[in-house]
């Protein structure tokens, strides 16, 4: 079976430091660069910028 994700509106921002993130699966390193991305409950995690770029684009507020 296929599956394709729901469209799902979450809060990002470029970090332009290396950083160290809680994650749901411990603590993961950020570069600059990196996305941090908050998700739809609340935890963050960090995305590579070439990942972000063909998984997310911007939503008209």
């Amino acid at each position: 079976m296929k599956f394709q994700k729901k469209p799902v509106t979450v809060d990002a921002y470029q970090t332009q430091k290396d950083l160290y993130i809680h994650t749901l699966e411990g603590i993961m390193h950020a570069s600059p660069g990196d996305w941090i991305i908050t998700g739809i409950n609340g935890e963050q995690y960090p995305c590579k910028p070439d990942i972000f770029a063909k998984t997310y684009e911007p939503v008209a507020d």
